[in-house]
C-alpha cells in the first residue's frame, strides 16, 4: 500500500518587494475593502534587488493588480480561530478562514488596486496605485496582474458579505475645519478633501456603533488628525489638526 503522507515544511521566508506609502498612519479609518478607497493614491517603492525595470515589463498593459502584503502591525499578536466581522455587527463569531481578518496565522493580506503609473528614474522604481486599503509602511511581498476573465466570477456566492455596504454617510464641515482645510497645501496633499470624505463616509466607527454618537473620533491621514462626530445621521468634520500639534 502506498504511503500518501506528505511532509510539509511549515517555515517559510518571504522577501519584501517594496514598501507602500499611503495617507493612512494607523489602522483605524482604513476602508474595510480596497474598492471603497477610490480616491486614495499610494505608491510602492520597490526594494533592491527587485528594482529592475525588466521585471515589470508588460505590467503597464494591465489596469489592476493583486497585491500580497504583510499585516506587519499584527506580527507580535497571536492568530485567532474565530473573529467578529464588522459586516455582522461585531457580535457574531465566524472562523478566521471565513473572513478577511488581519489576525491570521501568517499575517498575509490580499488586495486588488488600480495601476496608475510605473515610475523609473535613477535606478529606482515605484508603482503608483489607486484604492489601496493599506497602512503607511506596509511591506508588499508579491505583485500580480488582475485578469478579469478568471478573477471576476459573476455567479460567486459571498455568504454574509454578498451585498455591498449600505449607503455612505454624507460629510459636512464645521466653520473651523473649512478654514483649516483652506490652509493645507493641496499640491502636497492632492484631493485631500475627497480622501477625507472617502474615509469618513464609510463610517469607520466600530460596527456596533450606529446612529448619532456624542463621542468625538480622530482619524490620522497624512500629517493630520481629523476630528469628527456623527450627528443628524451625517459625519461632521470638526477640526483638522497637524499631528505634531499639542493639546
Amino acid at each position: 500500500m502506498t504511503d500518501n503522507k506528505v511532509t510539509i515544511n511549515n517555515q517559510f521566508t518571504l522577501d519584501t518587494l517594496g514598501i507602500i506609502s499611503s495617507p493612512f498612519k494607523e489602522k483605524f479609518g482604513i476602508p474595510r475593502q480596497p474598492a471603497l478607497a477610490k480616491n486614495i493614491i499610494s505608491e510602492i517603492a520597490i526594494a533592491p534587488p527587485y528594482n529592475r525595470i525588466e521585471a515589470f515589463k508588460g505590467l503597464d498593459d494591465f489596469s489592476h493588480l493583486w497585491l500580497t502584503f504583510i499585516f506587519h502591525q499584527n506580527s507580535h499578536k497571536e492568530w485567532k480561530p474565530c473573529i467578529r466581522p464588522p459586516r455582522l455587527g461585531g457580535n457574531k463569531k465566524i472562523g478566521v478562514f471565513a473572513s478577511r481578518s488581519s489576525f491570521r496565522p501568517n499575517n498575509l493580506g490580499l488586495s486588488v488596486v488600480e495601476l496608475i503609473d510605473i515610475k523609473h528614474a535613477n535606478n529606482e522604481i515605484s508603482i503608483v496605485i489607486r484604492g489601496a486599503d493599506l497602512v503607511d509602511g506596509t511591506p508588499i511581498v508579491d505583485i500580480k496582474p488582475y485578469i478579469p476573465y478568471t478573477d471576476s466570477i459573476s455567479h460567486a456566492n459571498a455568504g454574509y458579505a454578498s451585498e455591498a455596504p449600505s449607503n455612505p454617510l454624507s460629510v459636512s464641515y464645521s466653520a473651523e475645519s473649512i478654514k483649516q482645510l483652506q490652509l493645507i497645501d493641496h499640491k502636497l496633499y492632492p484631493d485631500f478633501q475627497l480622501i477625507i470624505e472617502d474615509v469618513l463616509s464609510a463610517d469607520p466607527r466600530p460596527a456596533y456603533k450606529t446612529g448619532d454618537d456624542p463621542k468625538i473620533y480622530g482619524v490620522k491621514l497624512y500629517d493630520f488628525d481629523i476630528k469628527w462626530q456623527v450627528t443628524n445621521e451625517q459625519v461632521e468634520v470638526l477640526r483638522i489638526e497637524p499631528l505634531n500639534s499639542k493639546g
